[in-house]
């Protein structure tokens, strides 16, 4: 449950190390101006090993997944379904849905809408509508939470390989900066000790800790400002939040950059 005398958020992905590569040093900066922040990856991962059946993938990655959710100073929350079993469904959506509630986030970090697998897709249709339904009483969460009423505001990181599945370069609108919780981040990633060969073998990443470094130093060249950077795209506010707003920017100040022709580019007020 988050505390009611601390801002929140919550980080919805796919797979464990998915938040490592793509969102934890967003995290990590929060917490650093005393946010309080979870960790929940929805599939247990039971898929990403070649010398491990699915069962002891899933208990091997639940444990590092629990112990880098320990290490970045998170709050943790088990999955709910695994590997290419996450689906945008009645019963899924109540489970996340239940998530959102008991943590009261005032920002959610997902994946993008476009990406390279469907689990990341799923996550992020599950996040956004779990999130829009934080303030609908008559829609009931499993297990039951209440709803609230407070803002939330939904940022969609960048995709595998900064592009869409149509091979689409993506832009973000808005980049933090990372690079002085770089390091943290990485050795938060290197807690994922199985994803080593599976990345390997499944990806062609000779090593998953230096395609994670080679894809933060990307993001931020993107910037156009920062050494390292996570990237993120932020959902339309309608349903969301009384009003259009940037809690993220608003959070970070000197440690975030906008993208003017990203933004100035868009078709809705803002």
């Amino acid at each position: 449950m988050a505390s009611p005398s601390r801002k929140s958020a919550l980080a919805i992905f796919a797979h464990p190390d998915d938040i490592e590569f793509v969102a934890a040093g967003t995290l990590l900066q929060l917490g650093l101006r005393g946010w309080e922040f979870h960790y929940l990856n929805l599939c247990s991962g039971n898929c990403g090993s070649v010398q491990m059946d699915a069962r002891l993938t899933a208990q091997t990655r639940l444990k590092e997944a629990q112990e880098a959710a320990r290490f970045l100073g998170a709050n943790f929350h088990p999955p709910i379904a695994d590997d290419l079993e996450l689906f945008y469904s009645p019963e899924m959506l109540k489970k996340v849905a239940s998530v959102v509630r008991e943590t009261r986030p005032s920002i959610v970090l997902t994946h993008s809408p476009q990406d390279y697998m469907e689990d990341h897709m799923n996550a992020s249709r599950l996040a956004v509508t779990a999130a829009f339904g934080h303030c609908i009483p008559n829609f009931q969460t499993e297990p039951p939470r209440a709803s609230f009423t407070e803002d939330v505001t939904v940022y969609h990181a960048m995709p595998h390989g900064l592009s869409d599945p149509l091979r689409q370069k993506i832009r973000a609108g808005l980049y933090v900066n990372t690079t002085a919780v770089h390091e943290r981040k990485r050795a938060a990633l290197a807690m994922h000790v199985s994803q080593k060969d599976w990345l390997d073998v499944s990806q062609g990443m000779d090593s998953y800790l230096s395609s994670m470094d080679d894809l933060s130093l990307a993001v931020g060249r993107l910037s156009g400002r920062f050494e390292h950077a996570e990237g993120w795209r932020r959902h339309l506010h309608l349903g969301f939040s009384a009003k259009d707003i940037d809690p993220l920017r608003e959070a970070l100040e000197g440690d975030c950059t906008i993208d003017a022709s990203y933004e100035s580019a868009l078709t809705v007020p803002h």
